[in-house]
């Protein structure tokens, strides 16, 4: 059997509301918080005393999640610097398709959000740039050109 989607992408953060802020900004809308805790929480992460707030934001189209988890139990751990580089292994980006990438980039600013590189033309075809994020996440940015 088939997978039959991708239903989302779990980002960990320790300040939800300004990770939703961010992800708002950019333009995917709030579908809802909740709280996850007991036995089902437990048994799905393999950790003990799962307590975590959660937040699921999605793009306008509807097809794409992500899920904004705040760990209250166990503690977060950090692996190392927010600042890591692209090139670091496991999971570094989530890319959205944008309209007007040059005013994106502009709005996340008043989120805190920085340029990686810059903002590069890929042939005809893309404006292309990475930012960072609330929590040092690497959000990539395409702009098609037409």
């Amino acid at each position: 059997m088939a997978i039959q989607r991708m239903d989302n992408v779990g980002i960990v953060v320790e300040d939800m509301d300004a990770a939703i802020a961010f992800f708002v900004e950019l333009g995917m809308e709030l579908e809802g918080r909740a709280e996850v805790e007991g036995l089902v929480a437990d048994q799905c992460t393999g950790l003990d005393g799962v307590r975590c707030d959660i937040a699921m934001v999605r793009t306008p189209d509807g097809h794409s999640r992500l899920e904004l988890a705040k760990y209250r139990s166990p503690a977060v751990i950090s692996t190392g610097p927010r600042n890591r580089p692209h090139n670091i292994l496991g999971t570094h980006r989530v890319m959205f398709a944008v309209d007007g990438i040059e005013d994106t980039v502009a709005r996340l600013r008043t989120h805190g959000a920085e340029l990686v590189g810059e903002i590069a033309r890929f042939e005809d075809s893309y404006l292309l740039c990475y930012v960072r994020g609330p929590e040092g996440i690497i959000v990539g940015l395409a702009e098609q050109l037409r």
